[in-house]
C-alpha cells in the first residue's frame, strides 16, 4: 500500500488543526504557507474530511478549520480510510493461495494497528526537528 499525497497532506491538515486544538479556526492558508503546501490542493483535501465528520468549518473573517472531537479522539485510520479508502497491501488478495493470504492479511492488520494506534494527539507531540540521524531503518 502506498499513501499518495492526498492522505499525505490531509494528515498534515489533521496534524495542524490537532497542534491549534481549543485555540479556535485554522485557516487552510496558514497551513500551507506554514508547510509549502498548495493552499488549494488542501481546499480539495478538506472536503472529504469535513463530510465525513472529522473536521467543522468556521465561517467569517477569522474563520478556518477545526478538529470535530479532541485529537485524542481521532486516528491516523480515520484520516488514511477517508482519503485513500480501505487500508489493502495487495489488491485482489481473495485470489491469492492460502499462505500469500495469510501474510497479506498479517501486513494488513500490522499496518491497521498502528494507524488506528496512533492519534492525531500522539502526532502533533512529537518534536518539529526532523533529525533522524541518529536512527537506522532497516526494510
Amino acid at each position: 500500500m502506498k499513501i499518495s499525497t492526498k492522505g499525505r497532506y490531509g494528515l498534515t491538515i489533521m496534524i495542524e488543526l490537532a497542534k491549534k486544538y481549543g485555540e479556535g479556526p485554522v485557516s487552510l492558508k496558514s497551513i500551507a504557507q506554514a508547510n509549502d503546501l498548495s493552499e488549494h490542493y488542501l481546499e480539495q483535501l478538506v472536503a472529504p474530511l469535513r463530510n465525513a465528520g472529522l473536521v467543522k468549518s468556521i465561517r467569517g473573517a477569522y474563520g478556518g478549520y477545526i478538529l470535530s472531537r479532541p485529537p485524542s479522539q481521532i486516528t491516523s485510520g480515520d484520516v488514511i480510510r477517508v482519503l485513500e479508502g480501505p487500508i489493502l497491501p495487495v489488491e485482489g488478495i481473495e485470489d491469492e493461495g492460502s499462505a500469500q493470504k495469510q501474510l497479506w492479511m498479517r501486513i494488513s492488520e500490522a499496518i491497521k494497528g498502528v494507524l488506528d494506534n496512533t492519534t492525531l494527539e500522539d502526532l502533533a507531540g512529537y518534536p518539529e526537528d526532523d533529525d533522524l540521524q541518529g536512527y537506522m531503518f532497516y526494510i
